[in-house]
């Protein structure tokens, strides 16, 4: 079993779709290994994106990731991962795949609903970012 990160964004929790979306992960086959709501601080949110801060739009999604609380969640499958991924749909809800989560809950490419992990080596800096060990199952 493989574990990934996700998180049910600050569009999403305030549209009141974070139980539609915690059906379709397990629709999908996740199993839930942690889960919290919570908002960012700032400083959590530059650091989790610290990343991107070279990037034009990171000022303006660490705003965004701030603006509410989010649901932070480690998901665990078979190839979690890709799988997660797959379920999430494009980043830009315009070109995702009909029935995944972003096509169906997300408004634009800058609010997408949902993050994800995009390799093993993000999951494993990005999931103890939130979960200490004894918080998961």
């Amino acid at each position: 079993m493989e574990k990934t990160f996700a998180i049910i964004k600050p569009d999403a929790v305030a549209a009141n779709q974070t139980g539609a979306i915690l059906a379709e992960i397990q629709k999908a086959g996740f199993r839930i290994a942690g889960m919290k709501m919570k908002r960012l601080s700032q400083i959590e949110a530059e650091n989790f994106y610290s990343v991107h801060k070279e990037r034009p739009f990171y000022s303006s999604l660490v705003k965004f990731m701030t603006e509410g609380p989010v649901v932070v969640l480690a998901l665990e499958a078979p190839d979690a991962i890709k799988k997660w991924r797959d379920t999430m749909g494009a980043t830009n809800p315009a070109n995702a795949a009909e029935g995944t989560i972003r096509k169906m809950f997300a408004t634009s490419i800058e609010r997408n609903c949902v993050h994800g992990s995009d390799a093993p080596e993000t999951a494993a800096v990005e999931i103890p970012f939130f979960f200490a060990a004894s918080e998961l199952l």
